[in-house]
């Protein structure tokens, strides 16, 4: 796994042993950033079981201006850690072991929002229809902000339960890559 583009580009990115954490394949990563274009330089990112980080540090090489890390795994955070290091983006994150529900919550309590949200939760728990609800109830989007949430393939989302429209889907095998926006009223 490694750094596509940005000024960290080449850089290569530790990831979790085992199966709990599935990095996004490469080619999934460079066509997410051609769909996404030039990053806004102000944005803030968040990274939703940011697994080994590689999305939020990818967002942090192209110009993203911060980037919070969220996972529940202390072997995630530690990795997490030690590419930001790796990579001198410490500076522009942060990093918090918490349930990613709890943490949206929290954000949502700070009037934290962001440019950019990225989530990628484990297939099997069923928790993207749940994450998007609570970043909705929370208001951590801005309102010209992206959710994207990598998926199952074979994945049906009710949306008419959300503040958010579906304005892109990419299909890669048995995986996809799902872009919001938030309802304008």
């Amino acid at each position: 796994m490694r750094i596509i583009s940005g000024s960290k580009k080449g850089y290569k990115l530790k990831s979790p042993k085992g199966l709990d954490t599935r990095p996004t394949q490469d080619r999934i990563k460079e066509s997410l950033f051609n769909i996404l274009g030039d990053i806004r330089v102000e944005a803030k990112v968040l990274d939703l079981f940011a697994g080994s980080g590689g999305i939020g540090i990818e967002f942090l090489s192209r110009g993203a201006n911060e980037c919070y890390f969220i996972d529940n795994s202390l072997s995630s955070i530690k990795i997490i850690n030690e590419n930001l290091y790796e990579t001198n983006l410490k500076s522009k994150s942060y990093v918090y072991k918490n349930d990613v529900f709890k943490a949206i919550k929290i954000l949502g309590k700070k009037n934290i929002q962001f440019g950019y949200i990225f989530m990628d939760p484990p297939y099997e728990k069923g928790l993207i229809l749940e994450t998007l609800k609570i970043v909705c109830e929370n208001n951590i989007l801005e309102d010209k902000g992206i959710i994207i949430g990598e998926h199952e393939s074979k994945l049906l989302i009710d949306k008419s339960v959300l503040c958010l429209n579906e304005v892109d889907k990419r299909f890669y095998g048995d995986k996809a890559i799902t872009f919001y926006m938030k309802k304008q009223n």
